[in-house]
């Protein structure tokens, strides 16, 4: 709020994720384990707590499954505005959890809100990029499509004696997703240039050989120089040429948050790229606010790389280089997606206006015309009456081609959807922000939910009530995620 980045945005709260929603990636056993257990019972819960790998790295604390359902929530529908065209640019700093498996959990994540994220930008889109500059490996997200080339993930990551043991170079997926996973395995101490060396010409790569129609970043901050669990040397400004970078292609963009154990750091590099993406390079100079105490000794919007030493020689980085793109040849070029209708619902349609609606629960999804009607005007969160024009939007000048979707006409837009507060731990160990986010200038609308029975065609689970109505199959590693049918909830 202290910048004034929020006259350059579309400020928006998601609804959080149902029991159904986060099934269309995970069990429904642990779907239920988690929306049940509390501090209070989890002595009743041992075995399951076993299984599900609930304890140590992953604590059962208050408000536990309200935390997984607004961190899946945001993704879930930011990637619903990016493919309705409501939005270049969805940011969620409450997701980014992509540790979460299918039926278990794993290094401070629950429920994987990254690769619910993409489901839903598979129903609009034939290739998803998904890629992870946190310092620790991708792992949840690569399993959930190892085997699909609908999605390619990279990660750039420390390997070697550290959690979670995985992405080894080797690793390139098996069967239809074979090269459509990569890992570029890093030493401690990597420096920005050397970062940069590696990172910008295999994204170059990647953009060109996979052509993906929206892109999926993971901006974990426990890549930053002087994080407490971290290894690598980057400045906040390293760590952010990659959000600069990636915004460069002008791909449908989804930024979701994720590790980041320096707490003041996460703060100065997440506010940092959120001024990226709305297209503003913030200064050095921090504004005064209540946290202002937090980011002494020097009280600047900045992360300085330090003195330790870099264990990736340029001999090593372009060894590993080479392999890479070199896995990357083999792809050949963008896969071919046979693409179908995607089933929808006339969602302004589902829910009449109503006189009452300040009476409406906060959560319940309403009609895109209601909300817009509620949106607040230009300037109307503006500091002061005489502050002129700089931070006002012209609609006029923000219209767009009608969207492919809807047939509306929409202005693209950056902005962030407040999803709440959470009542537990974040990935990183403390409260996630409070504006965790998504963009665009309307909120959204979902239908009601009825999942029908699944068939399965080429290793991708469809709802049979959709075969032949829904957009590209989305796919899965355990074949449990059905694509949405006409009568399942849909996001706006």
């Amino acid at each position: 709020m202290n910048y004034g980045l929020y006259k350059r945005m579309e400020i928006f709260r998601a609804k959080p994720a149902t029991k159904r929603e986060m099934t269309q990636f995970h069990s429904d056993e642990y779907v239920d384990f988690l929306s049940k257990i509390t501090p209070v019972n989890m002595n009743s819960f041992i075995k399951e707590q076993h299984k599900c790998n609930v304890g140590d790295d992953c604590p059962v604390f208050d408000g536990l499954f309200d935390y997984c359902a607004i961190s899946a929530g945001g993704s879930m529908e930011g990637a619903a505005r990016l493919s309705r065209d409501k939005c270049d640019i969805a940011v969620n700093w409450a997701g980014g959890l992509h540790h979460a498996k299918k039926s278990e959990a794993s290094g401070f994540c629950y429920v994987n809100d990254i690769v619910l994220g993409i489901l839903e930008l598979l129903r609009y889109h034939p290739r998803v990029l998904y890629i992870d500059i946190d310092v620790h490996h991708g792992d949840g997200v690569e399993e959930a499509f190892y085997t699909t080339d609908r999605v390619m993930t990279v990660s750039f990551h420390k390997y070697g004696e550290f959690f979670p043991g995985t992405g080894e170079l080797r690793d390139v997926g098996i069967g239809k997703g074979k090269y459509y996973a990569l890992n570029f395995p890093l030493r401690d101490g990597i420096t920005n240039e050397n970062y940069k060396s590696v990172f910008e010409p295999v994204i170059q790569q990647v953009m060109e050989s996979y052509d993906p129609g929206a892109v999926v970043l993971q901006c974990g901050t426990d890549s930053l120089s002087g994080d407490k669990l971290g290894c690598f040397n980057l400045s906040m400004r390293g760590h952010a040429n990659c959000v600069k970078f990636v915004k460069s292609f002008n791909k449908p963009l989804l930024l979701v948050g994720g590790g980041g154990y320096t707490m003041r750091n996460v703060s100065r590099c997440w506010a940092y790229e959120t001024g990226l993406a709305a297209g503003v390079e913030l200064g050095k100079e921090i504004p005064m606010n209540e946290y202002y105490e937090y980011f002494g000794p020097d009280y600047e919007l900045d992360v300085k790389s330090s003195n330790m030493d870099d264990m990736n020689s340029p001999e090593y980085l372009e060894r590993v280089k080479g392999i890479v793109l070199e896995h990357l040849r083999h792809v050949g070029g963008p896969p071919s997606v046979q693409m179908q209708d995607v089933p929808r619902m006339p969602v302004d349609e589902l829910v009449e206006d109503d006189p009452d609606e300040d009476m409406d629960d906060p959560n319940d999804r309403r009609p895109t015309r209601r909300l817009d009607a509620r949106r607040q005007a230009d300037g109307e969160l503006s500091d002061s009456d005489d502050e002129g024009e700089g931070g006002r939007r012209n609609h006029a000048s923000h219209k767009d081609a009608d969207s492919p979707t809807t047939g509306r006409r929409f202005g693209a837009a950056v902005g962030i959807m407040s999803t709440g507060t959470t009542h537990g731990v974040g990935p990183s160990g403390a409260p996630p922000p409070v504006a965790a986010a998504t963009a665009g200038p309307s909120a959204g609308q979902a239908a009601a939910a009825e999942q029908s029975d699944m068939d399965v065609d080429d290793g991708v689970p469809l709802s049979q009530a959709a075969k032949n109505k829904a957009a590209a199959p989305a796919p899965s590693t355990n074949g449990a995620v059905p694509a949405p049918s006409k009568d399942e909830a849909e996001r706006p």
